[in-house]
């Protein structure tokens, strides 16, 4: 995933992968590699890289060791990977002990309202694992149309629908004119 990544944000910023082996001194046949997924950049590779395409380091690390499937290339996950956006935190209340069963989490976000009710109660915290894979039904943390969201993510002839457990709270079905990201997966 790291090196579709890779690939990406050098076709969208307009350079050549030529040009992005003389920025980086990385052999441009290792560099075809990469974005083929055949290899993986080391750490250091991977910050050259980032710095060449002018483009956050730790979002893309978020992606490494991690595969598509199938069906997340039919819906086209890499698309929604917000790879040059951070979160901003407005305050920090506490340290809370990260379970050993979710060594890959980041923060800690308490929820902030009833919509993933039953399943995660208002109040309490999940942790979250950055721009990491999604497949059906993971719960996730979402921005969507000047909003962050935790929902389920359910994904079906390549339209993707968020759906709350609350039953009194609405779908949601994604479509092209939303500014969406998947920002990664919740653990309760």
């Amino acid at each position: 995933m790291i090196g579709d990544m890779i690939a990406k944000i050098r076709k969208e910023k307009g350079i050549t992968k030529t040009e992005l082996a003389r920025r980086t001194g990385i052999n441009i046949g290792h560099l075809t590699h990469i974005e083929k997924g055949e290899r993986n950049p080391s750490q250091n590779a991977l910050k050259n890289i980032c710095k060449a395409l002018d483009t956050p380091y730790q979002p893309l690390m978020y992606t490494y060791g991690k595969t598509l499937s199938e069906e997340q290339e039919a819906y086209g996950f890499i698309n929604y990977i917000a790879y040059d956006k951070v979160i901003a935190v407005d305050s920090m209340t506490a340290l809370i002990p990260c379970p050993s069963h979710i060594p890959s989490s980041a923060i800690a976000l308490k929820m902030s309202d009833d919509s993933m009710e039953p399943s995660i109660k208002k109040d309490s915290y999940v942790f979250i694992e950055f721009n990491t894979l999604l497949n059906n039904k993971d719960f996730g943390l979402f921005y969507l149309n000047n909003e962050f969201l935790i929902r389920k993510f359910h994904s079906r002839n390549g339209q993707i629908t968020l759906k709350a457990d609350n039953k009194s709270v609405k779908d949601i079905k994604i479509t092209n004119a939303d500014d969406f990201s998947i920002l990664g997966k919740v653990y309760v």
